[in-house]
C-alpha cells in the first residue's frame, strides 16, 4: 500500500502553534473559517409568503443549481470503483482535522468524543448560540432532535461546565428508539452508551418508536416540554443511510429536515437558536426551507465545521435570534396539518415566484462556494490516492498536528473531570459490538444487491461462520449464573407501544445476521416454500431427547418440566413432565415462518402464561426447559430475566427440531420476591389480554431497561440468539 494512505500513529505530542510556519497556520485558520451568511438587502426585509400559496405547486428546479449538482455528482462518480474501507482509511489520513477527536479525548477528557461532538463544540465556539436571555436568567432549556448517540448533549455539557456558565440546564432529546425492534438499521443509531444512563430525558413518543416524522409525536413533544419556561436552543442532526443513492442524498433527506425545522419553529421561544444539518443546497426544497428560516431568524449562517470531513456534503445551518414566533403561526399551522414523511417531498413549500431574487442570488453564491470546496477536496484525495510523495505526507502531518492544537486553543477546550460528565460513570454493562461497516466499492455493492441472500451470505463476513457445522454441545459453556439477588421490582413497568410489524433489529443480536435471516424467511414466503428446518447430514446437533437426558442426569436435579407439547420430544423420559398447551404448537409454526419471531403478541402471551404457570409449580432443585425460537425482543428478554431471579443457572442448547433452541433453567431456588414477581406477571397478562387487534398496540417491555442492559444477561441473550440464528440460517442454506 502507498505509504501516503492510512492513519499515522502519533509518537510525540502535537507541536505548539507558534512552532509552525505562517503558511501552515494560515491554511489551518482558513480550514476552520468556512462560513457564509444570508444578508437581507439594505432597506428591505425578506417576508414570509401568505399561507394560502404554501404547498400548492409542484417542486421546480433551478438551472444554475442543477449544473452544480451535476458537476458534483460527476466527480463523486469517480469514487464508484473505490473500495469503501480503503478509501475511508485514505481520506481519514488526508483529513486536516483527522486527529482532533483523539487529541480531545486525551487532553480534555471529552465524554462521547466523536466527530459529532467536535463539530457541535466548534459551532458553540464559533457562534453566540446560547441566547443572552438564557445566560442572564441562569436557565438554559435545549431540545435535541435525531440526537443519538448524544454527542451534541455531551459537547454542550462540556462547554457549559468548562466555561463556567453556571445555569440550570434542562434538556430533552429525541431519536429513533434503538430498542424498538421494528426500527431497522439505515435510520437508527444503535450506540446507546449515553441513552441507557439518561433514559428519562429521551422522548420516544406514544408508540415508543421515536419517529419525529409522525404528527402525533410533534404535538406530544410540544406537551412533553411544556414545563420549560421557554426553549432556548433546538438542534437537529438527523439523516439516514443514503449509500444506495448518494447522488440524491439532499432530496431523500429533505422531508426529515422539513419536519425538524417545523418542530424547531413550533417549540423555540423568542430569541432562540436553531442548528440544522443539511446536505448540499441545490434543490428547490432546500431553497424554500432556507428562505423560511431567513424570514424567521435575525441571522442564518451556512457553516462547514473544520471537523466535518471536507469531502462530504454536510453543512450546518446555524440560525440565531428567533424573531418571527407570532408572524409564522398561520404558516406553521398549515405545515403542521401536512406534517409527515411526505411533507414537501413532491410539492413545493413556496412557489418559485415567492423567493426574492436577492435571496436566490445569495443562495447560488453560497452553493458555488461550498461546491468548490467539496470538489477540490475530492479531487485532491483522488490525486493523493494515486500517489503521495514524502513531502506531501510531511505537509499533511504538519497540518493535522497544527489543526488539533489550533482547535483546542481557538475553541478553548478545557479538561473536564469525569464527575462532571452527563453520565457520571453509571453501572458498567455489556456493550453490543459495533456494526460492521460496508465493504467494497459502490459498484461492487450494487452488484451484490443483485445477488441472492445465499450468495451474499457465503461471500460476506459471516459466510464461514454459517457454513461451519454445528457440534452438539453448543451453549454448554455459556452460563447465566443465578439466582440473581439484586433486583428492584419497584422500577418495573408495563410499556405499550406500536405493534411490531416485523422484528428488524435487536439489542441482543448481531444486526447483519438478523437481516439475512429475515431476508431468507421473506424469500421462502414469497416462493411459498415450506420451512421444515431441514438438517445437514454432516451436522451433529442435539435432539430433544439428548437435551432432556442431559438435564435428568444432573445429580442435583429433582425433576424436569418442559414447556410445550410432547411433539417437541417424541419419547417419554422418567422424571420429565410436559406442560402441554393446545395452542403452543400452532404458534410455534407461525413464528417459524414469520419475521416477527418472538415478537408475535399471541406467542408472547402464551409464553408468558406458560412461564407464570411453571413458576407456580416449581419446587426446590427442579429444572425447566423452554423450547424457544429466539429472544430478540425486550419482552422475551424480560422473561429470561425473570427466570434469572429464580434458578441457580441458565444455559441453552441448539435443537434438531423446531424451535431451534432451548433454554435450560437448572436448580430452582424460590426467591423471596416470588409472590410479588407472580403478581407482576399476572398484571402483564391482564394488560395484554385487554389490547384489541384493531388498536395496533402491543406490550413491548415490562422489565426496566436498566435491568435488561446490565450484568451478564445481554451477553447471554446475544450468545443464544447468535446460536439459534446460525442454526436457522444453516438449515435454510440447505433448501434449494
Amino acid at each position: 500500500m502507498n505509504r501516503g494512505r492510512g492513519v499515522r500513529k502519533r509518537t510525540a505530542p502535537a507541536k505548539a502553534p507558534e512552532t509552525f510556519d505562517e503558511e501552515i497556520l494560515a491554511e489551518v485558520h482558513q480550514f476552520f473559517s468556512k462560513v457564509k451568511a444570508y444578508v437581507p438587502p439594505a432597506g428591505g426585509e425578506w417576508t414570509l409568503p401568505d399561507p394560502s400559496v404554501v404547498l400548492c405547486q409542484p417542486n421546480v428546479s433551478h438551472p444554475r443549481l442543477q449544473v452544480l449538482k451535476q458537476s458534483l455528482n460527476e466527480v463523486k462518480d469517480l469514487l464508484s470503483d473505490k473500495d469503501l474501507s480503503i478509501w475511508h482509511q485514505h481520506t481519514c489520513s488526508t483529513n486536516r482535522a483527522g486527529t482532533v477527536t483523539a487529541h480531545l479525548r486525551s487532553t480534555a477528557n471529552a465524554e462521547l468524543c466523536t466527530q459529532a461532538w467536535a463539530k457541535f463544540y466548534e459551532i458553540l465556539g464559533s457562534f453566540q448560540l446560547l441566547p443572552e436571555n438564557a445566560l442572564k436568567s441562569c436557565e438554559l432549556n435545549s431540545i435535541h432532535l435525531c440526537e443519538a448517540p448524544g454527542a451534541f448533549i455531551s459537547a454542550l455539557n462540556h462547554f457549559l461546565k468548562t466555561n463556567r456558565l453556571h445555569c440550570d440546564w434542562n434538556w430533552i432529546a429525541n431519536t429513533l428508539n434503538p430498542y424498538y425492534e421494528a426500527n431497522g438499521r439505515g435510520c437508527t443509531i444503535t450506540d446507546d452508551r449515553l441513552i441507557t444512563h439518561t433514559l428519562p430525558w429521551w422522548f420516544f413518543g406514544f408508540d415508543n418508536t421515536g419517529d419525529i416524522l409522525l404528527q402525533k409525536h410533534l404535538l406530544e413533544l410540544q406537551r412533553f416540554v411544556s414545563n420549560m419556561t421557554t426553549v432556548h436552543l433546538v438542534t437537529a442532526d438527523g439523516s439516514f443511510d443514503c449509500q444506495g443513492d448518494p447522488g440524491e442524498q439532499e432530496t431523500l433527506v429533505a422531508p426529515l429536515q422539513y419536519c425538524e425545522a417545523v418542530c424547531a419553529l413550533l417549540l423555540l421561544g423568542i430569541g432562540g437558536s436553531f442548528v440544522l444539518k443539511m446536505f448540499t443546497l441545490f434543490e428547490h426544497s432546500s431553497v424554500c426551507l432556507l428562505y423560511l428560516l431567513a424570514c424567521c431568524f435575525r441571522s442564518v449562517n451556512i457553516f462547514k465545521p473544520g471537523t466535518s470531513k471536507s469531502g462530504n456534503s454536510e453543512l450546518y445551518i446555524v440560525c440565531l435570534d428567533y424573531q418571527a414566533k407570532e408572524s409564522v403561526r398561520p404558516l406553521l399551522s398549515k405545515l403542521i396539518r401536512n406534517y409527515g414523511p411526505d411533507l414537501a417531498s413532491t410539492t413545493a413549500l413556496f412557489p418559485q415566484h415567492c423567493i426574492p431574487k436577492s435571496f436566490l442570488s445569495q443562495h447560488e453564491e453560497i452553493c458555488t462556494f461550498f461546491h468548490a470546496l467539496q470538489i477540490g477536496t475530492i479531487q485532491e484525495n483522488l490525486r493523493l490516492f494515486a500517489h503521495m510523495s514524502v513531502e506531501q505526507r510531511r505537509h499533511l502531518d504538519q497540518l493535522r498536528d497544527c489543526a488539533a492544537d489550533f482547535y483546542s486553543k481557538r475553541f478553548n477546550v478545557q479538561y473536564l473531570p469525569r464527575k462532571s460528565w452527563v453520565c457520571r460513570g453509571g453501572v458498567a454493562r455489556w456493550v453490543k459490538p459495533s456494526e460492521r461497516k460496508q465493504m467494497g466499492s459502490f459498484n461492487q455493492r450494487k452488484e451484490m444487491k443483485l445477488q441472492g441472500w445465499k450468495q451474499r451470505l457465503a461471500q460476506g463476513n459471516h459466510g464461514g461462520f454459517i457454513k461451519g457445522h454445528h457440534v452438539g454441545m453448543e451453549g454448554c459453556e455459556i452460563v447465566l449464573s443465578g439466582p440473581l439477588d439484586e433486583c428492584d421490582l419497584g422500577i418495573w413497568f408495563v410499556l405499550e407501544g406500536a405493534a411490531l410489524p416485523k422484528v428488524c433489529s435487536s439489542t441482543f443480536c448481531d444486526q447483519e445476521l438478523l437481516d439475512f435471516l429475515n431476508e431468507a424467511l421473506e424469500e421462502n414466503l414469497k416462493l411459498n416454500k415450506p420451512n421444515p428446518m431441514p438438517t445437514c447430514c454432516s451436522c451433529s446437533i442435539d435432539s430433544p431427547v439428548d437435551i432432556l437426558s442431559e438435564i435428568c442426569s444432573l445429580p442435583d436435579v429433582t425433576s424436569c418440566l418442559v414447556l410445550g407439547s410432547r411433539s417437541w420430544c417424541d419419547r417419554t423420559l422418567e422424571g420429565v413432565k410436559f406442560q402441554p398447551d393446545l395452542l403452543q404448537e400452532s404458534f410455534h409454526c407461525e413464528v417459524q415462518d414469520s419475521t416477527l419471531h418472538d415478537g408475535q403478541p399471541d406467542f408472547q402471551l402464551r409464553l408468558l402464561h406458560d412461564v407464570f404457570s411453571a413458576l407456580k409449580e416449581q419446587h426446590q432443585g427442579s429444572a425447566l426447559v423452554i423450547p424457544l425460537c429466539s429472544a430478540f425482543t425486550r419482552f422475551t428478554a424480560g422473561l429470561v430475566f425473570t427466570l434469572h431471579l429464580c434458578f441457580r443457572y441458565i444455559t441453552f442448547r441448539c435443537s434438531s427440531s423446531w424451535p431451534p433452541g432451548a433454554l435450560l433453567c437448572v436448580g430452582f431456588v424460590p426467591p423471596s420476591v416470588l409472590p410479588q414477581l407472580l403478581d407482576i406477571l399476572w398484571d402483564v397478562m391482564e394488560r395484554m389480554r385487554k389490547i384489541k387487534p384493531e388498536q395496533e398496540r402491543q406490550v413491548l417491555q415490562f422489565v426496566s431497561l436498566e435491568e435488561l442492559l446490565k450484568g451478564s444477561l445481554p451477553r447471554f441473550l446475544s450468545s443464544f440468539n447468535t446460536a439459534v440464528v446460525r442454526q436457522h440460517l444453516h438449515a435454510l442454506m440447505q433448501v434449494d
